[in-house]
């Protein structure tokens, strides 16, 4: 693994174009500009990411809710649902949005992580063991299992890590990765990070209490149907690099136990690198006894979407209309009014299950700005491949 040098808090400087033999991937693409989540209640979701991972609350938007179909045509649920929306900065690469849904059909039982859609974010940490016993103070958080090590002979041998418990069932895992990887050997593509410090603030000021050696939020993981497809889609389609593909036996118990699922079959896992500031993970459990086969919706409690930052939302939305299994939720909006006047979106479905979207803030302040210093990572000129 490579550190990134340059900027103050560790995210990359304007590197070289992608190669000429890259994918294409979305037009204007940026950066990813926020992961997201639906938990059960906002509030415990917002203490957990603020005062148990450091990270700080840029806003919190107000009832969204519609007594038309707008909420079907443009989320995809329930045309009576309403949603509260909270934005968490988490150190200083990652957006976090976090939605509580009231809905007449929505599920209020979390996805495991052997089914499909479910999602777990991955923190870098430079001591795991500390930061397993610093959540241990901060509330009953339990880890599945012992810290563990990625064996010798796998592409990412020495990798540590130890999955735990967070308020609404989605497992967040506490990873240490070595400064050289073995996929290296043959792979000139690196994975993102570890930056050199956590901060909320890109102007270095404030602080926040983070885990002891949390630096980024080190991925995003899906559990996926089809690997072999969901990876053609992030490759082919949004312009990710394949990093490594590797395969445990979940007949182990303790791997099982490990990664919270049933023993027995097999995963498969491909790790990608994600623009400039991410990195991703496809899981495929298969075999695996028991495991739901529909992906969550964005009202289900563990439903989530994945948000790109673009520079013209309305060419980046043609490019996925046409893809094979896209459909595009309604027409691109922009928000008239309230504290994120001015920002374009469009939620896309995708043929694996994954909901996309893209988005365009407005050149300069946002509304929201006026009344907090929190401010939301901004694409700050980078471009999808700089490394």
């Amino acid at each position: 693994m490579t550190t990134n040098t340059g900027a103050p808090d560790g995210a990359p400087t304007l590197g070289p174009s992608a190669p000429t033999d890259a994918p294409r991937g979305v037009p204007g693409a940026r950066r990813v500009d926020h992961m997201a989540f639906t938990v059960p209640d906002l509030d415990t979701a917002i203490d957990f990411t603020v005062r148990v991972l450091g990270g700080e609350v840029v806003y919190r938007l107000p009832l969204l809710a519609h007594d038309d179909d707008w909420m079907r045509e443009h989320l995809d649920v329930h045309p009576r649902a309403g949603t509260e929306i909270a934005l968490v900065r988490l150190g200083p690469t990652t957006n976090l949005e976090l939605f509580a849904y009231r809905s007449p059909d929505h599920r209020d039982v979390p996805p495991r992580p052997h089914d499909l859609g479910s999602v777990h974010l991955g923190l870098y940490v430079t001591d795991v063991d500390a930061a397993v016993s610093a959540l241990r103070d901060r509330g009953p958080w339990r880890p599945y299992g012992p810290v563990r090590t990625v064996p010798q002979g796998q592409p990412g041998a020495g990798i540590r890590w130890v999955r735990v418990t967070t308020p609404w069932g989605m497992p967040l895992e506490l990873r240490s990765v070595p400064a050289v990887l073995p996929y290296e050997q043959h792979n000139p593509a690196r994975r993102f990070g570890p930056c050199a410090q956590w901060r909320n603030r890109d102007d270095g000021s404030g602080t926040a209490d983070a885990l002891p050696g949390a630096r980024n939020i080190d991925h995003l993981a899906l559990t996926v149907a089809d690997l072999d497809e969901a990876e053609r889609f992030f490759t082919q389609v949004l312009g990710a690099e394949r990093l490594y593909r590797t395969s445990a036996d979940l007949n182990d118990p303790d791997l099982a136990r490990a990664l919270g699922v049933p023993r027995g079959g097999t995963l498969d896992q491909v790790a990608l690198r994600m623009g400039p500031t991410d990195n991703i993970e496809l899981n495929r459990y298969r075999d695996s006894p028991g495991a739901r086969r529909h992906w969550p919706r964005n009202s289900d409690v563990g439903g989530n979407h994945l948000a790109l930052y673009v520079d013209d939302v309305d060419a980046a939305t043609a490019y996925l209309a046409a893809q094979p299994g896209c459909t595009v939720l309604g027409a691109p909006e922009t928000i008239p009014e309230g504290p994120l006047a001015g920002d374009r979106w469009v939620y896309v479905r995708t043929g694996i299950g994954l909901y996309v979207e893209v988005v365009r803030m407005p050149d300069g302040s946002l509304p929201y700005e006026r009344s907090t210093a929190a401010r939301r990572r901004a694409a700050r000129g980078e471009r999808w491949w700089d490394r």
